[in-house]
């Protein structure tokens, strides 16, 4: 009898270890919010970068151009179903990635405005804040990805953050200055339109914890 009292104590023990380690669905659901409220304001962040990007680059705050693409940019377009089917893993690890990715792109043309900066110092007598404002929007994309990575080591404890890569800057000779400018629109078109489906993805896995 004293047997299997001892056992009945070692399995309770047992279940309060893995229920202590397993977040709540409350704290989970919490997480998943705050985490749609920051890419919220990321996303009106990048937008006001957006049109004053077109005023001070492009000429024009009214600029549109939907026909160019960059082939380093996360694709934005997915099938809802393949979607649907997606698991939460596979959900925050696409994100992470993803993040990153718009990170490296954001960083490369920071440090192209500002050497563009410094060469016309002398001519200008107040500098543009373009590099100071993107590098607003890689400290929140950098505070999502910190997020999801919290969220991706619940799920998985070997999950380890990865380090954030030193971004090539290759020399593109054959590009214009147009085309340079375009490309930085792209960048900021493309993560406002992947900031509101990622806000889309923390709502639709924080009502999975209901």
């Amino acid at each position: 009898m004293t047997l299997c009292w001892r056992a009945l104590f070692l399995l309770c023990c047992v279940l309060s270890c893995v229920q202590s380690f397993s977040p709540s669905p409350v704290l989970q659901r919490s997480k998943y919010n705050d985490s749609f409220s920051l890419t919220r304001s990321t996303r009106t962040r990048v937008q006001q970068l957006q049109k004053k990007y077109k005023e001070q680059q492009l000429g024009n705050k009214h600029f549109e151009d939907r026909s160019r693409q960059l082939n380093d940019l996360p694709l934005l377009s997915t099938d809802f179903y393949s979607w649907l089917k997606l698991t939460d893993w596979e959900r925050l690890h696409s994100a992470f990635v993803d993040m990153q990715a718009y990170w490296n792109r954001l960083d490369r043309k920071r440090k192209q405005l500002e050497g563009e900066e410094k060469e016309q110092m002398v001519s200008r007598v107040v500098g543009t804040t373009l590099p100071q404002n993107i590098r607003h929007v890689q400290h929140d994309l950098r505070d999502l990805m910190s997020q999801v990575s919290s969220q991706l080591s619940y799920m998985r404890s070997s999950w380890t953050k990865p380090t954030f890569p030193t971004p090539l800057n290759p020399q593109n000779g054959s590009q214009t200055v147009w085309d340079s400018s375009v490309e930085g629109y792209i960048i900021l078109r493309d993560l406002d339109l992947y900031l509101t489906r990622l806000a889309r993805d923390f709502l639709f896995l924080a009502s999975k914890t209901h």
